[in-house]
Formats: structure tokens, C-alpha cells, sequence
């Protein structure tokens, strides 16, 4: 059982690991406001998604959760490569992804700091700013690509690995924050190797049901950051 929230980019990460292990799984999706009983007593430290409960036992962080899954059923493919170098540049680009996309979850979902900047920005020179912010991850992100991905389709070589779920998770921010900003984040010609692997990952079958819609993300947003702070 996962219990999530379909806005949440890290709610999704254990979903898309699950599909890919073939592991079928029962989502509840949680209201953020009025936090069922089963949530709070699950992650009484945090109080927040994703969780995944395995029988009676519940594993929460959404990272943490794919490397359980990853242990707890493998025989499927893997998600963590198998190699211990390997292994540890992916955790490497995995944590650069989340310090620079998340600062914090508290309460109601928050966005990466850099693309919330760029919908907050007060003026243009502080929106070129958070612009060229994203930028600038996203260009190490591309070279990450080929390093990781050894030639490959994904992160993970031929197939779906641990920096494609962390990163990929985003994607559908990503595309709400290029409608909302009028702004272009992922070009083809600066980045088509990014370009290229957000299509592959979002049409892959394990993504794509669980993948938000961009105007879905688009109209939560609205009201998100239209609420006083």
C-alpha cells in the first residue's frame, strides 16, 4: 500500500518503482490538509507522504523507499546499479537533484526552490536570475545523462534506474512552471539530451499513468501560491 499525493513529486517515486518491479500495490491518495489516521500514525515523525506499507510495516521518505523496494524485491529489475561506484553516483546526482529542487515539506507541499523563484520573482532581472539558477542545474544534469546513462536511454542505462524516478518525479513541474513563467527550461538545442529523456520517461509504462497532468499541476499551483503567506 503507498499512501501519496497526486501533486507530490516524491509521492510518485515509489509508485513508479513498484510498476517496474511488476509489484501489484493499493494507492491511497491522502488529503494534505486533514491527514487520515493511518498517515499520521505511519510517519508519526514527519507526518507526510509518501509512505509505503508492507504488511504492517510502514517505510516513509521517498528515497528510502526505493532503496527498500529495491532490496525487499530483487529479483525484478534492478533500480540501483550494481556496481558500488556506480551505485554511489547515482545517490550522488540523486541528493544534488533534491538539495537543489526541495528545500522543505512542511505541512503543504513546497516547490524546488529555483523554479518557485522563477513564479515568485518580483522583477525581471530577479526572474533572469532563478531562470539562469535552473539553467545551470539543468546543464550538469545533461552531462550527468551521458555520464550515468553510459550511452544509454535513461539515467540508468537502457532501462529506468534511481536518478531517472528522482529526477524524473519532477517532470511535471518542470512543464507547469514553462506554461505558468513563459519561460523555456528544458531547449532542444541546449539540452537534447534531456529533451529526448523526458519523452522517453514519460511515455514509459511505468510513468506515464502516474505522471501528473500538466494543467492539473497548473491550476494547483494558482491556488498554492495564491494563498497568503
Amino acid at each position: 500500500m503507498v499512501l501519496g499525493a497526486w501533486a507530490s513529486p516524491f509521492a510518485i517515486r515509489p509508485r513508479i518503482a513498484l510498476t517496474l518491479k511488476s509489484i501489484d500495490y493499493e494507492y491511497i491518495e491522502e488529503n494534505l490538509r486533514a491527514k487520515s489516521d493511518l498517515l499520521v500514525k505511519s510517519n508519526p515523525v514527519h507526518k507526510k507522504v509518501p509512505v509505503l506499507l508492507h504488511g504492517d510495516r510502514p517505510i516513509c521518505e521517498s528515497l528510502v523507499i526505493l532503496q527498500y523496494i529495491d532490496e525487499q524485491w530483487s529479483s525484478g529489475p534492478s533500480i540501483l546499479p550494481s556496481d558500488p561506484y556506480d551505485r554511489a553516483i547515482a545517490r550522488f546526482w540523486v541528493a544534488y537533484v533534491d538539495d537543489k529542487f526541495f528545500p522543505a515539506l512542511a505541512g503543504i507541499l513546497k516547490f524546488f526552490p529555483a523554479l518557485a523563484g522563477i513564479l515568485k520573482a518580483q522583477s525581471e532581472e530577479a526572474k533572469a536570475e532563478a531562470l539562469g539558477q535552473v539553467k545551470a542545474v539543468l546543464e550538469l544534469l545533461e552531462e550527468a545523462l551521458k555520464d550515468c546513462g553510459k550511452g544509454g536511454a535513461f539515467y540508468g542505462g537502457e532501462r529506468i534506474g534511481y536518478v531517472d524516478i528522482a529526477f524524473g518525479s519532477y517532470v511535471g513541474w518542470v512543464r507547469a512552471v514553462e506554461s505558468m513563467g513563459e519561460v523555456t527550461l528544458l531547449d532542444e538545442e541546449r539540452l537534447p539530451g534531456l529533451v529526448g529523456w523526458t519523452e522517453r520517461f514519460c511515455s514509459h509504462e511505468a510513468v506515464k499513468d502516474v505522471m501528473p497532468e500538466t494543467e492539473k499541476l497548473i491550476e494547483f499551483a494558482k491556488k498554492l501560491f495564491s494563498k497568503p503567506t
